[in-house]
């Protein structure tokens, strides 16, 4: 092993250079070897530091010469591999920005294989696809899934439009809670089934997984009052506009009883309480022409307002839905009521904590 300060003045300054200019990694890490041996750190040492085999440091301690900078490049250049040019290496990260389509493929998505066949064509230079992702990884990408974005389907300005009378609407409601309420209103499904279909087995053996995903499930109907977050659910056995229809009546009695326990009374409720601004989304059974009619003649003081189209992100209860589901995914139930019953704990008898500032990915655009 090298003495302490072995390397001359010269050698040590030549060294340094390269580390700071060399394009190529390995050569500046076989440089930095030995560097460190000149700062007096063993082979164990070195070896843990840069995360590489003992041997390998111990090799490069030795056939490594500083006054040879050549000695450093892999010997396996030369005939069939070749090296990675910074040409190349614009080309990917430029290719990787860009979705496949624009080069006229019909796949979503770049994985390193496919950027390998790519950039075989466009530059001559064939790698694996391994050795793309270490390029990328070295560029600082990761493969991560995507965030799931509606923004080719939605409407720019009837979105904006949308969100000032939001705006304005919950303003008004932390204000004067008594002039307006806003409950945001959505429908969710709770399984005990897992969807994906991966399962625990013996090796070799595949198991069946029976294709019945409905079964084992809750479906909850219900909504979220912004101003104090007050949350009224309701287990349901399937959406439709009937079902809608019997739950905004539950919403509508839930909100005289209310009325009635301030000591107001009942025949004022209609002239005198709150207008109820419910958020929803554009479900064809939350439009059924006779429901809305419904609606607008026995329950006077509701006002319904529609979601710009594939515009989750503006409601609210979508917080709700994710964190229950966040809550109870891991846990095991021997039944549905089970379940059902933890879903009551949660939606409506404040079991469940909201961080009402994070954010959902994957939900089109984030819902706060």
């Amino acid at each position: 092993m090298p003495a302490k300060n072995h390397l001359t003045q010269e050698q040590r300054e030549r060294l340094l250079k390269t580390l700071k200019e060399d394009e190529n990694p390995y050569v500046r890490e076989k440089v930095l070897i030995l560097l460190l041996m000149n700062e007096g750190k063993t082979y164990q040492e070195i070896s843990n530091f840069l995360q590489i085999a003992y041997p390998t440091v111990a090799y490069w301690a030795v056939h490594g010469d500083p006054d040879k900078l050549e000695s450093f490049l892999d010997g396996r250049r030369e005939g069939n591999f070749r090296k990675v040019t910074k040409k190349y290496e614009e080309v990917l990260l430029e290719i990787i920005e860009k979705e496949p389509s624009e080069y006229g493929y019909e796949f979503g998505r770049w994985t390193a294989a496919r950027l390998a066949t790519y950039l075989e064509k466009a530059t001559g230079i064939k790698l694996s696809g391994s050795q793309v992702r270490r390029i990328l990884e070295r560029k600082k990408y990761v493969y991560l899934w995507a965030k799931y974005s509606l923004e080719d389907k939605q409407n720019p300005e009837k979105r904006k439009i949308f969100k000032e009378k939001l705006a304005e609407y919950l303003k008004i409601t932390l204000a004067t809670p008594e002039r307006l309420q806003v409950w945001f209103w959505d429908e969710s499904g709770f399984s005990l089934r897992v969807i994906r279909r991966k399962t625990w087995g013996r090796k070799g053996y595949r198991k069946k997984v029976a294709g019945q995903r409905r079964r084992g499930r809750v479906n909850i109907m219900g909504g979220l009052r912004y101003h104090d977050k007050k949350r009224m659910n309701f287990v349901i056995k399937k959406g439709n506009a009937d079902v809608f229809y019997e739950q905004i009546k539950l919403l509508n009695t839930f909100l005289l009883e209310e009325w009635i326990e301030q000591g107001k009374q009942s025949e004022d409720f209609t002239k005198c309480s709150a207008k109820i601004v419910i958020i929803l989304d554009n479900a064809s059974f939350h439009k059924r022409k006779d429901i809305l009619e419904k609606i607008a003649s026995e329950m006077p003081n509701i006002i319904l307002e529609f979601l710009p189209p594939y515009s989750p992100d503006y409601n609210l209860i979508e917080l709700v839905w994710h964190s229950a589901k966040e809550y109870i995914a891991h846990r095991l139930f021997e039944s549905v009521e089970q379940l059902e019953e933890l879903l009551n704990k949660l939606l409506n008898e404040g079991g469940l904590v909201i961080k009402w500032e994070r954010k959902i990915k994957n939900k089109g655009n984030a819902v706060y």
